[in-house]
């Protein structure tokens, strides 16, 4: 297995995620600065010129949250997603993509500077409804699903970690508590180790 990343990119989720589930793979640090996203071999595994990419055997999964989904259903014995089937992975599935098709689009968006929509109208609403939501799913004590740590909190936490570090987004106590327990994994301290502080 490989993984093709870059420590100052969303990379570093996948790299946590096959930290924490101790996933024998060939790390490959991909340059950004010098172009290796557009050279021809990468760009033929991820058309798209972004990492993260994980290639396992003939199987080329890219997008954050599938990667996650992806290598904790290959390692089921390390119990990081719930069983197919269960109300838990219904609730699961919601972390796991929240962030990429709610949460990332509305913090673009609002950084782009555009004032009025029709929240009714687009899939990520609008910032306020974005922030209930974000409040409602954040965990008071433990993790997304409860006492059991699941890629639902690699994905979902390490969003909120990496928007709130950059200041994309205003941490409530509530979240900062949580990504504070995140960050006390020692699977997180290595693979944010790169990562400006």
């Amino acid at each position: 297995m490989k993984h093709y990343f870059n420590p100052m990119s969303r990379g570093v989720t996948t790299d946590w995620m096959l930290r924490e589930l101790d996933a024998p793979h060939e790390r490959v640090v991909v340059d950004i600065a010098a172009g290796d996203l557009e050279a021809p071999a990468f760009r033929a595994l991820n058309p798209m010129g972004k990492v993260p990419t994980l290639v396992d055997g003939d199987v080329v999964v890219t997008e954050t949250a599938a990667i996650c989904a992806y290598l904790a259903d290959r390692f089921p014995g390390k119990g990081l997603a719930p069983a197919p089937g269960t109300p838990e992975r219904g609730a699961y599935y919601r972390y796991l993509f929240f962030p990429g098709t709610t949460l990332e689009p509305m913090v673009a968006v609002a950084g782009l500077g555009v004032e009025s929509w029709d929240a009714r109208s687009m899939g990520f609403g609008d910032m306020p409804r974005v922030l209930a939501a974000v409040e409602s799913m954040t965990p008071e004590a433990s993790w997304a699903l409860g006492e059991a740590f699941t890629a639902a909190d690699v994905v979902f936490g390490g969003t909120l970690d990496f928007f709130t570090g950059f200041g994309l987004l205003e941490a409530s106590a509530r979240v900062r508590a949580y990504i504070e327990r995140l960050k006390a994994r020692p699977a997180y301290q290595a693979s944010h180790a790169a990562m400006p502080t």
